[in-house]
């Protein structure tokens, strides 16, 4: 594997991701940010934050596998959040377990979270992007 997570000491430990991630391959993987569409560019989870977020690490996870990776290779999440409020991590988090669920994974790379005013249609609530790394 091109990437190792490390929770160093000295800063606090989260339960959802890892603080820093090494990468040591060669193949540097952008994936765009992902919303809440399906293969056929419809809409999911319509108003619903959980189904959203899962569907765009579902997408996330079909991104990485056209080019052959995995969320193992994945170093960094970025999440952008419309209308971003601390009381809809429980929702996140719900949207996360159900499409690492489906996936079969345990997300660990270090993520960032940030509230936003809009995506690229109002119906989009979540966008996820990710970088990854391959040997």
């Amino acid at each position: 594997m091109a990437v190792a997570f490390v929770n160093p000491p000295g800063i606090p430990e989260v339960p959802i991701y890892h603080q820093v991630s090494v990468a040591s391959g060669s193949k540097l993987v952008h994936v765009a940010g992902q919303v809440a569409w399906d293969a056929d560019g419809k809409n999911v989870g319509e108003g619903d934050l959980a189904a959203q977020v899962e569907q765009c690490y579902l997408n996330v996870g079909a991104a990485l596998a056209g080019v052959g990776a995995t969320f193992d290779d994945v170093v960094k999440l970025t999440m952008h959040v419309v209308d971003w409020q601390p009381d809809q991590m429980p929702r996140v988090l719900d949207g996360i377990a159900r499409a690492a669920a489906k996936l079969g994974i345990t997300p660990a790379a270090p993520a960032s979270l940030f509230g936003i005013v809009a995506l690229d249609v109002p119906e989009h609530l979540v966008e996820v992007e990710a970088t990854a790394v391959l040997d």
